[in-house]
């Protein structure tokens, strides 16, 4: 193992330590030192710390024994299992070079799917955490690359995929467009495509897609990926030959389940959508739809009408069970003056949507607690009234 690496942490009792000492405060633990003559109790805590913050982002990681967890940094970056499935998903066979491999997490799931991974890594330290955790979860097909990812790119062989997700911190604040980011994906792009068949970039969530397609020109495919209706991912997916049009996926993420939808971006631009009245269902899409802005695709997809132009909320009279988002019974409506006059609901959840105030803000004028099963959604409605929906999940 690396020497910047403790390889004390790994033996049976210090392993049991951890685990018997996952749930205490880690303050306290700290304050008492550490049990062990070789390891320092910061030591310790970085790796309860860890262990903690995967249980439900990186539960293979949890389950194992032997497994090392980096600082709380390097693993706020690292994707989370469901989405690295996802990613190897995209990918061709053959060989991959992950240009900014972190802790690794993308880099075991493309090795179940890719016949070779190029795991490159800046950090030594790092790379050597990743590369234990690869022998404990029998990933044999991964070799580490200690070092400049460009320098090894440059003399490497044509391989099929590249994968890279730009570092978003720098001078210790956080950028997001990519020519901000670590590697300029822009700057190298070219290099990039003569090297690989296809290159898979990912991207902070907030960048604009439409100004990221533009930039990036070679853009194929573009895939907007939410995790429990949390937009986590944006990967864009580019090859040398430019595309006749670029396919674009919304996935939506929750459990065992995976849920990918196709829209045609010429269709939204040129769909034209009459707004309707509110009907016996009111349906909110999900984070991945509302970034991906295909808004007026909704509609003839699954047979929905939006109730403003701008309030991005949908209706209909019999039930859609398959709209990706989260669906609810209507119990009530009213104009937003009539609420005002009449006394509103003691605990709600509140949803504004094309709204002149904020939730904080009508639950502090109208003192509603926040929770139970009712919601309040706030919104203008076809007639650019300002109304309010009384409604439960379905």
């Amino acid at each position: 193992m690396n020497d910047s690496i403790n390889p004390e942490i790994l033996k049976p009792a210090v392993q049991e330590f951890l685990h018997e000492h996952l749930k205490d405060d880690l303050q306290k633990l700290i304050l008492k030192g550490s049990p062990f003559p070789n390891i320092t109790v910061q030591e310790l805590a970085i790796q309860i710390e860890g262990k903690n913050k995967s249980e439900k982002k990186l539960p293979t990681w949890f389950k194992s024994k032997g497994i090392l967890f980096p600082p709380k940094l390097n693993l706020e970056q690292a994707s989370s299992e469901l989405t690295a499935k996802y990613k190897a998903s995209l990918i061709n066979k053959g060989r991959l070079i992950d240009l900014t491999g972190g802790f690794g997490i993308d880099d075991f799931a493309f090795a179940d799917r890719a016949e070779k991974v190029f795991h490159c890594e800046i950090n030594e330290t790092l790379s050597a955490i990743v590369s234990n955790n690869a022998k404990v979860l029998k990933k044999d097909n991964i070799e580490f690359i200690i070092g400049d990812s460009q320098k090894f790119l440059a003399k490497t062989q044509k391989v099929e995929t590249i994968y890279v997700d730009p570092s978003r911190r720098a001078n210790s604040g956080r950028v997001f467009l990519l020519e901000d980011c670590e590697p300029d994906v822009l700057k190298h792009k070219d290099l990039y495509l003569q090297k690989a068949g296809t290159v898979i970039i990912k991207a902070a969530p907030m960048l604009d897609i439409s100004a990221a397609v533009k930039s990036l020109k070679n853009v194929q495919e573009v895939h907007v990926v939410s995790l429990n209706n949390e937009c986590k991912e944006l990967l864009f997916v580019l090859k040398k030959t430019p595309a006749g049009f670029i396919k674009y996926y919304c996935t939506l993420l929750k459990g065992d389940d995976v849920n990918v939808y196709e829209f045609d971006e010429k269709q939204e631009k040129t769909l034209e959508i009459q707004p309707q009245k509110l009907q016996n269902y009111l349906y909110e899409p999900d984070a991945a739809i509302l970034k991906a802005g295909f808004f007026k695709s909704l509609c003839p997809k699954f047979g929905v009408d939006k109730i403003h132009q701008h309030s991005h909320l949908y209706t209909s009279t019999e039930l859609k069970a398959d709209f990706p988002g989260k669906i609810f019974k209507v119990m009530d409506s009213f104009d937003f003056n009539q609420f005002t006059k009449s006394k509103a609901l003691a605990k709600a959840n509140v949803v504004t949507r094309n709204f002149n105030l904020k939730p904080e803000e009508i639950k502090k004028q109208f003192k509603i607690k926040d929770g139970g099963e009712d919601f309040l959604f706030f919104t203008t409605n076809f007639k650019n009234n300002l109304i309010v929906v009384h409604a439960k999940r379905v």
